[in-house]
């Protein structure tokens, strides 16, 4: 063993990993993932190579995305370089920062940065970004966020917080994983774990937290090949969710499709589809839309007793509520947020799998008490969850293992 000299180890160097992301309607992303210390002594080599790849990103007509999550220290070097790199791109596409740390986000803000916009999550900002891109016609300065893009309102407050209490209920799959990747391939670090599964999230578009719990429950590979036999499997025949010609193999836009069906076939201004964790057997929260930030808080920290969606979950069918403030099978605190969000009837459906188990659920929320679907809606409910279920049964055989295995090849070359 070397002996120690009596001071502490340098900081690690900050890196950029660069990554393109498809999936805009009318453009890509450049995602740049920094990890490492931001200190004043590293600043002008991390101008320069921030600098680089902006130049990068305008040459491929993308749009930059700086995925601050992993960076330690900063604060005014961050500020600093992000003040002299913006000053020179007037006129081109805003920098995109996300998961940017606490003093960053503050530092960013007070400095009033031109050119510089700030999102809680990845998903937030390319969802806002392929907003825009489909925006027919501006909103009003007073009501858009181009008009001030660095205030941070309450709403993005709660949705920072929320994006924090959904990581807090991931970390735990996410740090098995990596503990399991560790012992099966050899690895030196965690950290090495982790940028290979991020690395294959990216590459097969597979939601971290969807790959991180299918490697923790998946049978452990015990050869070369970790589903040997596996043969390809081809897209089911979709009733409802085949319309729009949308891409069975992106999750998101799957996901999205089932939410926008069931407030279609419900005429329900607002509703949420979960999905079962088999991880941690928990419903997560998958998509929203017109629901409340109270109500959404409910959600994600996982009080999932008291529920229309528990209840639809274990009874294995569908499961109305038309009256919030009397119907028994609310807990208090479910009906408390409930009624102070405005929702007075809820209808939950769940999504089965061909063994029966229950593999999600699909919720929808009226403002009126004692709305109950007619019987062309429960059916029309039914279909769309069969279809749901016949498309994650045929995405987690396929694109999710199709990812396994690439991490299984990847891994074992490794480790030769």
């Amino acid at each position: 063993m070397k002996p120690s000299s009596g001071r502490s180890a340098a900081p690690a160097p900050l890196v950029i990993e660069s990554s393109v992301v498809e999936g805009l309607p009318a453009e890509g992303a450049l995602l740049l993932r920094m990890s490492g210390s931001l200190d004043a002594d590293g600043v002008q080599a991390w101008s320069d190579e921030l600098r680089d790849h902006l130049e990068q990103a305008d040459r491929a007509g993308l749009r930059p995305v700086l995925d601050m999550a992993h960076v330690q220290l900063g604060g005014a070097a961050v500020l600093r370089t992000l003040s002299e790199t913006t000053r020179t791109r007037t006129g081109r596409p805003d920098l995109i920062i996300v998961r940017a740390r606490p003093g960053v986000r503050e530092a960013v803000h007070l400095a009033r940065l031109t050119g510089v916009r700030l999102y809680a999550t990845l998903d937030e900002a390319l969802h806002e970004l392929a907003r825009a891109a489909s925006r027919v016609e501006e909103l009003p300065a007073w009501r858009s966020q181009m008009a001030d893009p660095l205030r941070p309102s309450y709403e993005d407050l709660a949705k920072e917080v929320r994006a924090l209490r959904a990581r807090v209920r991931t970390a735990p799959v996410i740090g098995m994983a990596q503990g399991a990747l560790m012992v099966r391939y050899g690895l030196p670090d965690s950290g090495s774990a982790f940028r290979v599964l991020r690395e294959v999230s990216q590459r097969f578009n597979v939601p971290l937290r969807v790959l991180v719990s299918a490697v923790v429950v998946a049978r452990p590979p015990s050869g070369e090949v970790w589903f040997p036999g596996r043969r390809c499997l081809p897209v089911p025949q979709l009733r409802i969710l085949a319309r729009g010609g949308r891409d069975p193999r992106y999750r998101r836009q799957m996901i999205d499709a089932v939410l926008n069906e069931a407030l279609a076939i419900g005429r329900a201004p607002a509703g949420y589809v979960q999905s079962v964790d088999p991880a941690v057997n928990a419903l997560m929260l998958e998509t929203h839309y017109g629901c409340a930030d109270t109500f959404l808080d409910h959600l994600v920290r996982g009080r999932g007793d008291g529920t229309a969606d528990a209840a639809a979950r274990t009874r294995g069918r569908q499961v109305g509520v038309a009256d919030v403030a009397t119907d028994t099978l609310l807990s208090d605190d479910c009906r408390r947020v409930l009624l102070t969000t405005g929702t007075r009837a809820v209808h939950s459906v769940p999504v089965l799998s061909s063994s029966g188990c229950c593999t999600g659920v699909i919720t929808v929320h009226w403002p009126d008490a004692g709305h109950l679907p007619t019987a062309a809606q429960t059916e029309a409910f039914a279909l769309l969850a069969s279809d749901t279920a016949a498309w994650l049964s045929w995405y987690h055989r396929s694109v999710l293992l199709d990812a396994l295995e690439h991490l299984h090849r990847v891994l074992t070359r490794s480790a030769r």
